[in-house]
């Protein structure tokens, strides 16, 4: 019976749970499109939310979809479940219909929704038995080891790396080529690290590298090094050069960037120390907070100082629109990140417009209160109805605050925050006197961003800040050649269509796309 719950048959859903399934959105209300075609979807690996959603989306189309596994069912569609799971759970139902049912990856469930119709069944939408690779213990399904897709939006990346021998390395030489400004080997190095990175095992030979995408000359040769000497002398080398060093020390200083950090080294600098000892060099306001903090704001964030932060921006967001949302995003949404370098937030109100005003008050409020050390509001640009640019590396154009907060230590070791006023908050500015606040502190220098979204490019915006770089570059590639559209933090454009299309949740946007749903923590490509 306990397999039975897991996979989505007849016990599944609390009682409340399962009448709001049906309810969601029943057949009554859509015209059935495609006749014998009578869809199960499994529940298993999934979640309730995730099929409920799934379900009421084919039903839109015109699919017949059932509630329950019964003899009607034609196609069953699973979502990370080998063949051979769904064949020993069909087997306690004892469906008279067993051997010609369609056991399906979500795969063929979701190029149907991208197509509005029932498509072609291939080998690649068929259920996968399961085997065991090559120096491995864990069985690994046979479909994601031989077709891993070239884009990493089709590839779910956990922070369970089993390559990370080979990725660190490669990441070295990628970060290098985008300091010399070679956008070309920079790809090369990032799509390969993008692809190991997904692999649910360990690369013991060259011969494991055959058939998978993105395996170009530059990256192979390193890999192979590595498996022979355990190390890259080119990698090894590039760690030890001066100006590596320096460009990567002085662009890791907030508001240093690349051309900043060519010109200090040019001049002969090679430290921090020997930069802020300089006398003629001049700062921009930026930089010289990112000097002045530079020991918290290098040193990791963790998850208990990121959601006290994000106490502190709730509370005072929500002083000026007390229904407005805070969500945090990056690497610390849902079950990511332990640590990150920085704080992301998203704040929008259901109501349109309501956002406007929010983030000049609430940075002033705090401001006002000490908590902010520096910060820098860039207004929106954003243009309505404008086709997003097809570059892949986009910056949006939201309004949005670059900041670096006060955050009391206190406040992060006590779980249940007390920030229902703000003269609640004791914080170290209160006592300690401003030029020894550096020496003797019981706070942090936390960086922050914050975005103001109207409601209706929310989701857009939450996708495109919870998942990594090369995710969202992928995500934007993908969209382009594979289907035609042009996204960004945005929108999304349908070319051949010529339309906008809206959405309300990031399920909706891959739905528009025809991709597989991808957890914000299997982003991390």
């Amino acid at each position: 019976m306990a397999s039975t719950d897991r996979l989505g048959g007849t016990g599944i859903l609390p009682k409340m749970k399962r009448k709001k399934v049906a309810d969601s959105c029943s057949h009554d209300e859509y015209k059935i499109k495609f006749q014998g075609l009578n869809i199960f979807i499994v529940e298993r690996k999934m979640g309730s939310t995730r099929r409920t959603f799934l379900m009421d989306l084919a039903r839109k189309k015109g699919f017949r979809v059932n509630d329950k596994l019964s003899d009607a069912v034609t196609h069953i569609v699973a979502e990370n479940n080998s063949w051979n799971e769904i064949w020993d759970w069909l087997q306690i139902h004892k469906l008279s219909n067993t051997n010609t049912l369609e056991m399906l990856d979500i795969s063929w469930f979701t190029d149907s929704m991208g197509a509005g119709k029932p498509v072609d069944i291939q080998e690649r939408h068929r259920l996968q038995t399961q085997t065991t690779c090559p120096e491995q213990s864990d069985p690994v399904p046979v479909s994601k080891v031989a077709a891993i897709s070239q884009y990493a939006c089709q590839r779910r990346t956990t922070l369970n790396n089993k390559n990370k021998i080979f990725t660190d390395a490669l990441e070295i030489l990628a970060e290098n080529c985008e300091f010399n400004e070679n956008e070309r080997s920079y790809v090369v190095f990032a799509r390969a690290t993008s692809v190991l990175k997904s692999l649910p095992y360990a690369i013991s030979s060259m011969t494991m590298l055959e058939g998978l995408p993105n395996m170009e000359v530059q990256p192979r040769a390193i890999i192979e090094e590595i498996l022979e000497d355990g190390k890259s002398s080119t990698v090894e080398s590039l760690l030890c050069d001066e100006r590596y060093k320096a460009t990567k020390l002085f662009t890791s200083i907030f508001g240093v960037g690349l051309k900043t950090a060519d010109r200090w080294y040019r001049l002969g600098f090679r430290t921090l120390e020997e930069v802020q000892a300089a006398k003629d060099l001049k700062f921009t306001k930026m930089q010289k907070a990112g000097l002045m903090y530079c020991e918290d704001i290098s040193s990791f964030v963790n998850k208990a100082e990121a959601h006290a932060v994000g106490q502190i921006i709730e509370k005072f967001v929500h002083k000026c629109v007390p229904n407005a949302t805070v969500t945090l995003t990056g690497g610390f949404r849902g079950e990511g990140k332990e640590i990150g370098h920085d704080v992301d937030f998203l704040i929008t109100c259901p109501e349109e417009g309501k956002e406007e005003g929010i983030l000049h008050k609430a940075v002033s409020r705090m401001n006002n209160q000490g908590l902010l050390l520096y910060y820098d509001i860039i207004e929106s640009t954003m243009e309505k109805n404008k086709i997003p640019s097809k570059q892949y590396d986009v910056m949006d154009k939201f309004q949005k605050c670059f900041m670096i907060l006060k955050l009391n230590n206190t406040l992060v070791q006590n779980s249940d925050l007390n920030l229902h006023s703000e003269s609640g908050i004791k914080l170290a500015y209160e006592t300690a006197e401003p030029e020894r606040q550096i020496e003797s502190k019981d706070w942090k220098a936390i960086r922050v961003d914050l975005v103001i979204v109207p409601i209706q490019q929310y989701a857009y915006a939450l996708l495109g800040w919870s998942g990594s770089r090369h995710f969202e570059r992928d995500l934007r590639r993908f969209s382009y050649h594979e289907k035609r559209m042009n996204l960004d933090n945005h929108v999304l454009y349908d070319k051949t269509k010529k339309v906008f299309l809206t959405a309300k949740t990031e399920e909706e946007i891959f739905a528009h796309l025809g991709l597989e749903y991808i957890e914000p923590w299997e982003r991390n490509a």
